[in-house]
């Protein structure tokens, strides 16, 4: 079978394809010129804009007022031989919900408030920030107490012995 493919003149050389014109297929739509554009890359996307320094939120209102009398008593409390801060903060607590809490701490906590008067630098716990925001701390040396005590603005409703307190929304 071999034999009846190869040329009879000469059985080593394969016969050459006959010569044909090239079949043209007609098109009967166009391409659009998108199509036959050759691809391109996109643009880069455009340069970042230099970006403005943010503003700093600074509250309105004092976050706390030290009277002169607080101020000479906690002068005296942190002239410890060991360097301590005062944070104010508060705490469920009472009858009526909150109650303020004072305790000494070595360094500020990451998000405390600092406040410093006089001389004096006093740390607001940032959970009560919200509560204490506008309140003057001063000092009562009474015959049966002396204290801290708070006159807070932001009191909806207290006790009826002032230990805790309720702040409004």
């Amino acid at each position: 079978m071999m034999s009846a493919l190869r040329s009879r003149d000469n059985p080593e050389q394969p016969q050459p394809l006959p010569e044909t014109t090239p079949v043209v297929i007609p098109v009967h739509e166009q391409l659009s010129s998108d199509a036959a554009a050759p691809q391109t890359v996109a643009p880069p996307p455009p340069a970042p804009k230099a970006e403005k320094p943010r503003p700093k939120i600074r509250s309105k209102k004092a976050v706390l007022s030290i009277t002169p009398t607080a101020v000479q008593r906690l002068s005296g409390l942190l002239k410890g031989p060991t360097p301590q801060l005062i944070r104010i903060g508060v705490r469920n607590k009472g009858c009526a919900g909150l109650s303020y809490h004072l305790e000494y701490v070595e360094q500020p906590g990451k998000f405390d408030e600092i406040v410093e008067q006089d001389g004096v630098r006093v740390l607001v716990d940032s959970k009560a920030l919200f509560s204490i925001i506008g309140s003057e701390m001063d000092w009562t040396d009474g015959q049966l107490s002396s204290k801290f005590t708070f006159k807070n603005p932001n009191i909806k409703d207290a006790c009826g012995c002032g230990e805790s307190f309720t702040v409004g929304s």
